[in-house]
Order: C-alpha cells, then structure tokens, then sequence
C-alpha cells in the first residue's frame, strides 16, 4: 500500500520533491476501497462526498435499521460532550435520520443483506470540535473511518472502542488528547492507517505496536519516552514516524530486519544515541531516513550503499565522524543528503566532486571546505569506539545483503529460505 496513503511530514528543514508528493496534514480525503457508495454526509465540505470507502458488512449484528438507530444514540451522546462548535456543523446532528449529519457517511446494505443503510465513516477533519470522546461511539459498528484531526479534543480514547472490529483507518492528530500509548487501537484487526500524531500521549511504546498489521504508523510530535522497542523489525508498515518525541537509547538492532515493505521512517529530534544498525543496508527499497537532532555517533556502514531508491536521507545535527563515503555520495536516487553539523573529518574523492545543490555538508570538520567548525571543536571530536567501522577493501555485496533480508522475511513470516535460482 505503501503510495496509497496521503501523507504528511511537516517537517520545514527537509525540502524535497519527496515531502510534496506526500501531500497535506492528516490524510484527509483518503477514502477506503469499497462494495458501496458513500451517502450522507450532509452538506459539509468535511470528507468523503462521492468517494469509495469500506464497510465490510459481514459480522455486525442487528439490522441495518436497529444499527442506524444504535448510530444516532451515539451521535447524541457524542453531541452531548462536544461543548464548542465555532462553524456550526453539529447544528444538522438533528432527529434520527444521521445519513444526513454533516461529517457523518453512510453505505448501503448490498442487496443480499436487509435492504437499508449503514454508518460506514466519520469525516470531522479540520471541524475545530472542542470535546471528548464518548464510550457510545462504541455502538457504530460498522465504522471503518474515524477522522478527527485539527480539531480541540482532550481526554482518552475510550476502551470501549476494541468492539469496533472494522474499524480501519484511525485518525486522532492534531488534537489535546493525553495519557499512555492507547492500547486499545492495537485490539482493532482490521486496523491499518494509526495516525495519532500532535496529541499529549506520553510513556513508553508497547512491543506489541509493532506486531500489528499497520500499514502507516504517525507517533510524531507527541511526549512519548523510553526505548524504542525491538520488535520494530517485525513491522510490515510503509511508513513510520517517531519524530519530535523524547526517545532514548539506541535505534533497534532489528531495524535492518523489516524489510522491503518499509519506504519512509523518521527518527528525527530525540535523544538516540549509539551507531546506526549495520542492517540499513538491508531496507533495499527504503526511500526516506530521517535520523536527524539526535546524538548519534561513529562512522558511517558501508552498507548504505544498498540503498538504491533511497531520495531523501537526513543525518545532520548529530555526532557522526570520518570520512563521508563514496557510496552516500553516488546513490543514484538520492536527491536530498544533509550531513550538516556532525563531525566529519573528510570527503570521499566522489563527495568532494559533488555540487548538487540538495547536499549540505556544512558545520563539519573538513579541510577547505565551506562554513566549517571552528578548529577548537573539532580538536575535541567526540569517539564512541563502539560505532567505529574499518572501511570495506570492496564493494559492499549487496547481493549477499539480499540473502540476509530473505532470511529474515523468512523468519518473521515462517515461510523457509530458498536461494535464488540463475
């Protein structure tokens, strides 16, 4: 799915063809694939009008007309605690027809089913709502979209919410919401897009976040704390951000181990130290890394020279040193490098040829070279002699970097390793 989604960095120092195409705050607009046609939605410019979505119809209980009047008490009491509506979109959350709610979308029944329509998606994306979530949300079991981002809502995701089995996009960003990782989002098997980024959540992740199968996992601009766990290289998801957060220790060993499927990941603005893992050389399709504003150290793996689609990789604002290596500068894909403020002591022959205007080296310690540090600090360069590499006498084989990864696909999906025939 990895293209599929609308994104958004809104990360201001990272200027490339890549941030654009991943488009605006909170993917909205995105609409699931589905058997029928969204209705309803009132007359809001909120969301889905005319688009496709999915309801997934099999397994709610009731029919469609007892399910319609389970929505509008859910709606109710969602109205009830929604205490300021400055554009006035609850004013058409009136009497029980809530096909016709703006923000609020419904799907019909298909024909083998009793005749009616379902609420199959909420769209309340930039609505400004002041308020707190309901447990009668619970009710609305045929949801398969909730978004709420840019909006005023404080409080906790209520653990009632597990019961909402089709439930497949989460969107909560850009709200006052608080308290620990909600849990409750890893008890949704139908869940793929987890965007709970711009809230006040705060604690340590659980390992079990990276066991599920999302898609698309935004975490960023939160209070989250602690270690990155390890099972982060058990994720199938396409994109993850952990940016602007308070995580320590070192980015997980199994980093390397989650395969082709992952193309953006941003460790930006946390307090990581130690080496990058030696496996990067492993994410052959990875097309953003992001490690930048932490306290990362040592040289450079030969092993990113794998990294064939990679266009945007950001290292600046840390404690790496050496020499910058041919096989960062010569990655055919790479549009945006930015090593600026580390420790490097030199350029490779084919960096220092370099004069790609996307390619920032600045704030180093390198000989003759442009807005450089000050000689005094670069007298006192900072070892970490645990993240030292010698140099390979070759190329690295990325061949044999492709083995390992089949190997560790193989591992997580317990399918046997088989080498590859001529």
């Amino acid at each position: 799915m990895g293209r599929c989604w609308i994104l958004a960095l809104m990360l201001l120092h990272v200027v490339s063809s890549k941030a654009q195409y991943w488009g605006e705050v909170g993917g909205e607009g995105r609409a699931s694939r589905t058997q029928g046609v969204w209705i309803g939605g009132g007359a809001s410019s909120f969301g889905f009008s005319g688009s496709s979505g999915s309801s997934g119809f099999s397994g709610s209980s009731g029919s469609p007309s007892s399910r319609v009047s389970a929505a509008y008490t859910a709606l109710q009491a969602w109205k009830s605690a929604i205490t300021d509506d400055p554009f006035g979109i609850l004013r058409s959350w009136v009497g029980p027809e809530v096909c016709s709610y703006k923000g609020v979308f419904c799907t019909d029944v298909p024909e083998s089913m009793s005749p009616g329509v379902v609420v199959s998606a909420i769209d309340l994306n930039h609505a400004n709502l002041k308020g707190s979530l309901v447990k009668e949300l619970s009710f609305l079991s045929d949801l398969s979209v909730f978004h709420i981002n840019s909006n005023r809502f404080s409080g906790t995701i209520p653990d009632s919410f597990r019961v909402l089995e089709k439930l497949s996009e989460l969107d909560l960003s850009n709200n006052q919401l608080s308290g620990p990782f909600p849990s409750v989002t890893l008890l949704l098997p139908s869940l793929i897009y987890l965007d709970i980024r711009f809230n006040r959540f705060s604690g340590s992740l659980p390992e079990d976040l990276f066991n599920r199968n999302l898609d698309a996992i935004f975490l960023n601009d939160n209070l989250f704390d602690g270690q990155i766990p390890q099972s982060l290289g058990n994720s199938p998801a396409s994109v993850i951000n952990f940016a602007n957060n308070r995580f320590v220790g070192n980015i997980p060993t199994s980093f390397g181990y989650m395969g082709p499927r992952i193309k953006e990941i941003l460790f930006l603005n946390n307090n990581l130290t130690g080496c990058i893992p030696e496996g990067l050389g492993l994410l052959s399709e990875i097309e953003l890394l992001d490690v930048s504003f932490n306290s990362l150290s040592g040289h450079l793996p030969d092993t990113m020279s794998c990294l064939t689609e990679i266009e945007v990789l950001n290292l600046a604002h840390n404690k790496f040193t050496g020499v910058i290596p041919n096989v960062v500068c010569s990655l055919k894909n790479l549009l945006n490098l930015t090593l600026a403020y580390n420790f490097f002591s030199g350029f490779s022959q084919e960096c220092g040829s370099y004069k790609n205007s996307g390619f920032d080296f600045t704030g180093n310690c390198i000989p003759g070279s442009y807005m450089q540090r000050p000689p005094p600090e670069c007298i006192t360069t900072p070892v970490n002699i645990n993240c030292l590499r010698i140099p390979s006498a070759g190329p690295v084989s990325c061949g044999s970097v492709d083995v390992l990864e089949r190997k560790a696909v193989g591992k997580r999906t317990g399918k046997p390793y088989r080498a590859k025939t001529p």
